[in-house]
């Protein structure tokens, strides 16, 4: 540790680096890690095939995909954020992780997992307007106002993310640098200073709140108004047909939010190592679940992978054509 700054008696300690220690004495962790590059890899093949999909298929230029594809580049920014950097500390050893890149480490690695909630928002809203306001949804939901929607998030994610890491660097480290997580996570590390700590606190729990509470309850009083809705239809088809057009949506929520509630709800009694591979597992898991839900449960995305292949097909049969003429 070495001393930056004296004034007024008191030292200012800020660390050379880190040590990340969480999957730590777990034993049979090397299966784990193998796991993390399986699902790293199927993150980054689907985000990109759905990204890819979008982008070449006029079709899916709208409001709604451009939400999607906002979400499959968080999902694969995110990951690309943290799945090779907990490999390379776990699988390598290299658990030393200096001071500044761990603060940038958690900047990229909250700001994506945060704009994944926000986006589910985007999603919703879509969702809302669609179903109780179908008349109106050219007017409601633009390809402007979309844009404008995600621009929003991303600075506010940006902004808030930025806080939390800035408030960080008043902190002093007079003691232990040890983190007990698999990554340089907020909570772990403030909790570490021996200094007044009262505005990391206080921007440690606005944080999930802002990210991850409010979002939640968005969306559950957005499916609330869209049940109320759907049960004024007057046919059970459609409400069925409309509901259709929610399910690959309402996954997404649900395996991005319920693992969360879950490990919260049961942290005080789940093990330390359990905790720690749970919320591992949180945060890998939906980039990787993300585009195989859109592509199996939405219809357009579907007819749209179908359509590019068949396109290709055809055109290797002409190129064959053309060179044996």
């Amino acid at each position: 540790l070495t001393s930056l700054l004296r004034a007024d008696n008191i030292t200012f300690v800020r660390p050379a680096y880190f040590i990340i220690s969480g999957f730590i004495g777990i034993p049979n962790m090397k299966y784990y890690y193998i796991f993390l590059c399986f699902v790293y890899l199927v993150s980054v093949l689907g985000n990109t095939a759905v990204m890819a999909v979008i982008i070449l298929d006029h079709n899916l230029r709208t409001p709604k995909y451009i939400a999607v594809f906002n979400l499959a580049f968080a999902d694969l920014f995110g990951s690309s954020a943290l799945v090779p950097k907990v490999l390379d500390i776990f699988l390598f050893n290299h658990h030393h992780i200096i001071y500044n890149d761990c603060l940038t480490f958690m900047f990229f690695c909250y700001t994506c997992l945060s704009m994944q909630a926000l986006n589910l928002v985007a999603l919703a809203y879509d969702r809302l307007v669609a179903i109780i306001f179908p008349l109106h949804y050219q007017v409601k939901v633009t390809h402007r106002f979309m844009f404008s929607l995600i621009a929003t998030f991303w600075l506010f994610v940006i902004t808030v993310t930025l806080i939390a890491v800035c408030l960080l660097t008043r902190l002093s480290y007079c003691q232990s640098v040890v983190v007990n997580s698999y990554f340089c996570d907020h909570g772990q590390i403030y909790k570490l200073a021996c200094n007044d700590k009262t505005p990391n606190i206080v921007i440690g729990r606005l944080l999930p709140i802002l990210i991850l509470w409010f979002p939640l309850v968005f969306i559950l009083v957005s499916y609330s108004c869209i049940g109320y809705a759907l049960s004024k239809v007057a046919t059970f088809q459609e409400r069925v047909k409309a509901f259709k057009t929610c399910t690959a949506h309402l996954s997404l929520v649900i395996i991005y939010f319920l693992p969360i509630l879950i490990t919260f709800i049961m942290s005080a009694k789940i093990h330390p190592n359990a905790r720690i591979i749970n919320l591992s597992l949180t945060s890998v898991f939906p980039p990787m679940l993300n585009p195989i839900i859109y592509v199996l449960q939405t219809q357009e995305i579907k007819v749209s992978v179908k359509t590019l292949l068949k396109i290709r097909k055809k055109s290797k049969i002409t190129v064959k054509k053309v060179m044996i003429k």
